[in-house]
């Protein structure tokens, strides 16, 4: 053993370990066995093994930590905040100096929104990536992302990073390259050559940007015909069925681990594998993507998680999470999340319990993403398979201004009703002219206090913690008018978190709201309380219940959804009552009187 080359054991831990045999065999479900695959798997081998062999000391010890309890990604508490860095910090080595400010909200991981380097000009918020390997300049360099996880490392805290695994930009190495005719090049994406068949594909096809980007494919004369451009015509769809696309990414995803990065947001992921005849979205090969991705991942950086952004119905989510092996560890709640919406404009908590339901049969080593909102706009699309056109529509109109909400109609596909951009303060009315502000300001701890108490990892969008509204100017500036997503991507107003401990501000209520919030999910795996949110109907139809029952103490989520008070009837099993984990106060039962917009975690009395 001893006359063997470093490089030939780090290629023999590569094949002995037990992820490789489930590589392998991942990997041949999407390109097929035979002779011609053995030098793409040679050549992962190398890969996975050069990655291996300059993993740092203090990475590969943080690996062990984290395997050495298989379920970490289970702990409660697991608070995420996401943002842009530029608008919330300018650049990376300001973040460093937010630190402070982000560990006192209880956060543990940081969620930047695209930071990679992105093409000049109008890069749709930076998910237009011209470099993989280079971060955005004037956000900093390869350096300062390296002392950023350093820093994040020290407090006990993580960074995940967006990975736009779909497409590229048009100014991508590879697209260039492709245009000046190298046949590799142009593998790597999806051309069709006549509009026949540009014709043929799109019957199936929806549009994502059908107003600002309608169609899926744009006619490049360099290429002789049209790519395959899913979002903006400047994003060109790679081509996975071309595995060596497929290596590319991989070792995308293996650079940025050994530079200390702990987890990938896969962008797109729903879109990775095209078939005709289909929507091209949610095909079996891009379930066996991801999951060949986390097994060559679980060999090299196994403490690095992978969660997917499936913004589609939880059916379509679930298998990100794996069918026939290990797959994404989270996934956003995206359906949850819109239910809750949905289910607070109609004062009727049924939509959101259907959502909680579904969302409850997650395999046991996956965890939700929770969150309220985010740099997206609200899809009501999303829930077509749980309510009806009427009920989409109704909540379509209400967030666009017809009820209590400051937000505004954004762009949809045939068929379907326009989603929702704005903030979470303006959703609820905050800062609205003729709506109770109070109640308002109630609505927005509300929903926060319910993503807490589910199962899983919950998220803070940047500026949610001190009641941050729409940035209404964004449509005056010209380079962002266009994309209406801008309404609910302002700029960090650090005037108004100054107030963050001022309890008589709005600012310092909704801070120390967040905050308790992040304390009290920390707490419940001391309490033993486990398991999946499982909803429970009451009589009162304001009222959404959910409890999580597999540990030896139980947890009873109470949200009153409605502007009045109401009296809820404890489900069986809970007439006694409990003890209220937010106020710190004993309820007694069977029936519990909350007042507007009011949120209870009852806990089992020890």
């Amino acid at each position: 053993m001893s006359n063997r080359s470093p490089d030939i054991l780090f290629s023999n831990h590569v094949r002995d370990h037990p992820s490789w045999s489930v590589f392998e065999a991942r990997f041949q479900d999407i390109y097929g066995s035979g002779p011609e695959r053995m030098a793409v798997l040679a050549r992962i081998t190398d890969s996975l093994a050069d990655a291996l062999r300059t993993r740092s000391t203090a990475l590969v010890e943080l690996d062990r930590a984290r395997s050495a309890a298989p379920d970490w990604t289970s702990v409660s508490g697991n608070v995420i905040y996401t943002f842009y860095v530029d608008r919330f910090s300018q650049d990376l080595a300001g973040l460093i100096e937010r630190l402070d400010y982000l560990q006192s909200l209880g956060v543990r991981w940081l969620h930047p929104l695209p930071l990679l380097r992105s093409r000049p000009g109008d890069s749709d918020g930076g998910f237009a990536v011209a470099d993989f390997r280079q971060i955005e300049p004037h956000l900093g360099s390869m350096d300062d992302l390296a002392a950023l996880t350093t820093a994040l490392h020290q407090r006990g805290m993580g960074l995940l990073l967006d990975v736009v695994c779909n497409h590229t930009a048009r100014e991508h190495a590879w697209a260039v390259a492709a245009r000046a005719g190298d046949l590799a090049s142009r593998a790597f994406y999806r051309v069709e050559s006549t509009e026949t068949s540009v014709a043929a594909w799109g019957e199936h096809l929806i549009d994502v940007f059908p107003d600002t980007a309608p169609g899926s494919f744009t006619h490049e004369p360099e290429m002789g015909g049209w790519v395959w451009t899913t979002f903006y015509p400047f994003q060109w769809d790679l081509n996975y069925a071309n595995p060596a696309v497929f290596i590319e990414m991989l070792d995308v995803l293996l650079f940025l681990a050994n530079q200390g990065v702990d987890g990938f947001r896969l962008d797109s992921a729903p879109f990775l594998w095209k078939r005709e005849g289909t929507s091209c979205r949610n095909q079996p090969e891009a379930y066996r993507i991801v999951e060949a991705w986390r097994a060559a991942l679980s060999i090299v950086v196994p403490g690095v998680v992978l969660l997917a952004e499936a913004i589609e119905s939880i059916d379509d989510v679930l298998p990100f999470f794996g069918q026939q092996s290990p797959g994404c560890d989270l996934a956003y709640n995206n359906g949850v999340m819109t239910a809750l919406w949905g289910a607070l404009a109609d004062e009727d908590a049924g939509i959101a319990r259907t959502l909680i339901e579904a969302a409850s049969v997650r395999p046991a080593h996956a965890a939700w993403l929770n969150y309220v909102r985010c740099h997206d706009d609200l899809i009501w699309n999303a829930l077509a398979a749980y309510a009806e056109p009427a009920d989409l529509k109704r909540w379509s109109d209400f967030y666009a201004g017809g009820g209590f909400s400051g937000g505004r109609a954004f762009q949809t596909a045939p068929g379907g009703v326009p989603s929702t951009n704005g903030m979470a303060a303006a959703l609820v009315g905050l800062g609205r002219d003729g709506v109770d502000q109070d109640l308002a300001a109630r609505r927005l701890t509300l929903l926060y206090g319910i993503i807490h108490g589910l199962d899983g990892w919950p998220l803070i969008y940047m500026g949610d913690e001190v009641a941050l509204g729409n940035d209404e100017a964004f449509d005056r500036d010209p380079a962002r008018r266009d994309e209406g997503r801008w309404l609910h991507r302002p700029v960090m107003d650090w005037y108004k978190a100054e107030g963050r401990d001022d309890p008589d501000r709005i600012e310092g209520r909704t801070f120390a709201a967040l905050r308790r919030f992040g304390k009290l999910s920390r707490s419940l795996d001391g309490l033993d309380i486990r398991g999946p949110a499982r909803p429970v109907a009451l009589t009162e139809k304001a009222v959404l219940a959910f409890e999580r029952f597999e540990g030896s103490r139980r947890l009873l989520v109470l949200a009153n959804l409605s502007p009045r008070g109401v009296v809820a009837d404890l489900p069986p099993g809970w007439a006694g009552g409990g003890h209220d984990l937010v106020s710190g106060r004993d309820q007694s039962g069977p029936s519990i009187m909350l007042e507007p917009y009011d949120l209870l975690w009852l806990a089992d009395r020890t």
